[in-house]
């Protein structure tokens, strides 16, 4: 299979293997298996430490004997690199190339195989001779292999990070080559005037040679802490991953995509846009059993986890989640691949996990489909040979040729594949909502304590009360905001603004003068973007639009006393009660839950900002006024700004999405969004997501119910109906009826 016979097929993959390597006779055996059973694609990780063991003397066999064989059965080949593995030469020529960790210490250790975390942290590729020599063996692998012209893909790096807090037990990296790279960038911030730095930090540096980053073992909460963080996350890592993807670009003869994937979305932060734009584009790892939700979700508050619950959150958490947020980071049209992904059971070290069976394999795929998948690419072919994850993961066991789960993988792959043109692209459409996300304020906050588990937590919450009211959504990173294409949303949802820039505040409120609706939480802008306290509390330019004051910011206890987040009560009258804020106006008859804090406002009724405004609430008010409030007191405004709207929510809506869930506060974001003019694909328990091609659209129908549900879907006229399975379609007078059993997916494909 080639490039332009790739093109046109959905990507079912499997990663063949990685070092150690089984017998080259058990891999081409499965190869075979794979190729028979419709597969058109294997992965297969290099290692540099193995492929140039002696500087200059390189050994590709292994992999020529591979690719040449998966050549001879049409099989494509997605090759992925492993340079974090350096050989051990490297280290002997480099010894500076060593990352420095937060201690002050030197990285020592030195990956003898890909596990337990495929060679990270590695070498400090800020070091100009390090980066060299691993430029050279890219170009080198590529030129040799690239001849082949069943390689139909690069992986620039295996789930892409450090890992130095799970691995060395230190952030990194304090060496010289990394500081002085982050001097050089932070000069060009800020135009090589140290004045200006010093103005903005509110410090007095004599210049830029003189500032380091924080290195205590308390992680501080000043500009020199978060910017340092920024440069790696943002800089650093997204440099190597640019003179990777150049690197092989100049060198392919056939000029096939490059991309990267991560382990996970990195939730709340903008680092995955930065990725994807070094790359084609960004996939992710999937492994939805891995876990089952957060620490502070209702469901995990019990000894026992219940089977609905845990199998329920693997589909909205651990699969379309993650999706979402990578379909969401990537260029507008890009593909979207599930890189890795869950082929048997979790095995690590001691600890097994279940094996999967077909419905879960079903469920998985069709769930990651929903959410914009275009490949997927299953770890691994034939059960884990290593520590810490011998036996596990795989699509066939350590012997046998097939099991449940792999023949449900087939029966689903050929099926997408029949629909290639629709599933193989990236189809889905804009979603009407959007979940903002800022680099910025998630380096800020990540700075904190108790913020970044908080933030991440309301998106998350944010997210499962959109899913659950059969909204789609979309996130959108802070950069992104003043692109044309965000005219089109309906709304923007800004979770735990707590840090907000002007220059951000700005062009929210651009978005807003050109029709759409900006939906704050509590305290937007109480920092400002460089985390110094704003006076009044509220970032000027949104409190110019809202035309509020703040009276009371307040802690408030969680129902029951609990403490899933709370924190110490240090004395007495800290915490407010734990309360609802009642909806007014446009939000009559509902209410939200306060989490975590409520704010309360004197509004401004045309006295200025000088905080002389009303303190009490007018029932009657217009949709142009208080929107929630509490004890008599403004929770909650909306204004009217150009032709959008602002809307300012006095607490954090997100966590009731997943903890203490009531229907109150799912009812009010309905409610909320629809005054928006966003609203639901579908009224009924079942959840519908669509992809749309030109002439076709799949129509993929989730049942989140304890109990079959059987419910009918309306027809463009004219239209025909297929389930995608081959399920029968029950249809009566333009409506198709479909019954669909508890936690299972059913895809519908429409054509006009």
């Amino acid at each position: 299979m080639n490039k332009e016979q790739f093109s046109k097929v959905f990507p079912l993959g499997t990663h063949l293997c990685r070092e150690p390597m089984p017998a080259m006779s058990e891999m081409k055996h499965d190869m075979e298996l794979l190729k028979k059973k419709g597969f058109n694609l294997i992965k297969l990780q290099e290692n540099w430490m193995l492929d140039e063991p002696e500087e200059g003397h390189y050994d590709f066999s292994r992999y020529e004997e591979l690719i040449a064989y998966a050549e001879k059965l049409d099989l494509g080949v997605y090759l992925g690199l492993t340079c974090e593995q350096a050989p051990n030469w490297l280290w002997r020529k480099h010894p500076e190339a060593r990352m420095i960790g937060r201690d002050g210490l030197p990285v020592s250790y030195q990956a003898q195989s890909t596990l337990p975390a495929d060679g990270k942290p590695g070498p400090c590729y800020d070091h100009p001779g390090a980066m060299a020599d691993q430029l050279r063996f890219i170009r080198k692998l590529v030129t040799d292999l690239g001849q082949h012209e069943n390689i139909v893909i690069w992986n620039t790096w295996q789930e892409i990070g450090y890992w130095p807090d799970m691995f060395i037990g230190s952030q990194v990296c304090y060496c010289p080559n990394t500081l002085a790279a982050y001097r050089k960038w932070l000069s060009g911030m800020y135009q090589g005037d140290i004045g200006k730095l010093n103005t903005y930090w509110n410090v007095k540096y004599c210049c830029f040679e003189d500032i380091l980053p924080e290195m205590s073992k308390r992680r501080g909460d000043t500009p020199q802490e978060f910017y340092f963080h920024y440069y790696m996350d943002n800089v650093n890592i997204a440099n190597v991953l640019t003179a990777r993807c150049a690197a092989i670009k100049e060198s392919d003869p056939l000029g096939r995509p490059v991309f990267a994937h991560k382990g996970g979305p990195a939730f709340a932060s903008g680092m995955d846009w930065t990725y994807a734009r070094t790359q084609d584009f960004l996939g992710t790892s999937n492994y939805p059993a891995w876990g089952s939700g957060h620490g502070w979700d209702d469901h995990k508050q019990f000894s026992r986890l219940d089977r609905h619950d845990a199998l329920y959150t693997e589909m909205w958490d651990g699969l379309a989640y993650k999706m979402d947020y990578i379909r969401s980071a990537n260029r507008p049209g890009a593909p979207v691949w599930a890189a890795e992904f869950q082929g048997g059971p979790i095995s690590t070290d001691f600890h097994l996990g279940r094996r999967p069976m077909e419905d879960d394999m079903r469920r998985w795929m069709l769930t990651t489909i929903g959410s914009g998948a275009t490949a997927i690419s299953f770890w691994i072919t034939r059960a884990e040979i290593m520590a810490p994850e011998t036996n596990g993961f795989a699509l066939f066991d350590s012997e046998g040729d097939t099991t449940e789960r792999f023949e449900e993988v087939v029966r689903v792959g050929a099926a997408l594949n029949q629909h290639a043109d629709l599933f193989a692209q990236n189809s889905t459409p804009q979603a009407e909502v959007a979940i903002l996300i800022d680099e910025w304020k998630y380096q800020q906050l990540k700075s904190l304590h108790f913020a970044p588990n908080a933030l991440e937590y309301d998106i998350r919450g944010w997210y499962r009360l959109l899913w659950d009211n059969n909204i789609a959504c979309d996130f959108i990173e802070a950069s992104q905001l003043g692109e044309a294409r965000t005219v089109a949303y309906k709304a923007i949802i800004v979770p735990l603004p707590l840090s907000m820039g002007d220059d951000v505040a700005r062009l929210l409120a651009a978005y807003a003068e050109k029709g759409g609706n900006v939906i704050l939480e509590a305290a937007p802008g109480r920092l400002n973007e460089v985390a110094f306290a704003v006076r009044g509390e509220l970032n000027p330019v949104m409190r110019g639009i809202l035309k509020v004051s703040q009276k009371r910011f307040t802690m408030v206890r969680e129902p029951g006393e609990k403490d899933r987040w709370s924190q110490p009560e240090r004395t007495w009258g800290e915490y407010a009660d734990a309360c609802f804020l009642e909806g007014a106006g446009p939000l009559a008859g509902v209410k939200v839950r306060a989490n975590m804090y409520y704010q309360t406002f004197k509004v401004d009724d045309g006295a200025g900002p000088g905080g002389n405004g009303r303190d009490e609430v007018n029932l009657q008010n217009s949709e142009d006024d208080v929107i929630l409030h509490l004890d008599g007191e403004p929770a909650g405004v909306c204004r009217t700004h150009g032709k959008g709207k602002v809307w300012l929510l006095g607490t954090y809506i997100g966590p009731s999405g997943t903890a203490y869930r009531a229907d109150d506060t799912s009812a009010a974001v309905k409610k909320l969004l629809a005054r928006c003019g966003a609203f639901p694909s579908h009224e009924g328990k079942l959840l519908l997501k669509k992809r749309a091609g030109e002439r076709q659209e799949a129509w993929i129908i989730t049942n989140p119910c304890r109990e079959t549900v059987s419910e009918k879907f309306s027809l463009p006229d004219n239209a025909r109906v297929q389930d995608l399975l081959g399920t029968a379609v029950k249809l009566v007078n333009g409506e198709v009826e479909i019954a669909v059993a508890p936690l299972d997916v059913r895809v519908l494909i429409v054509t006009r």
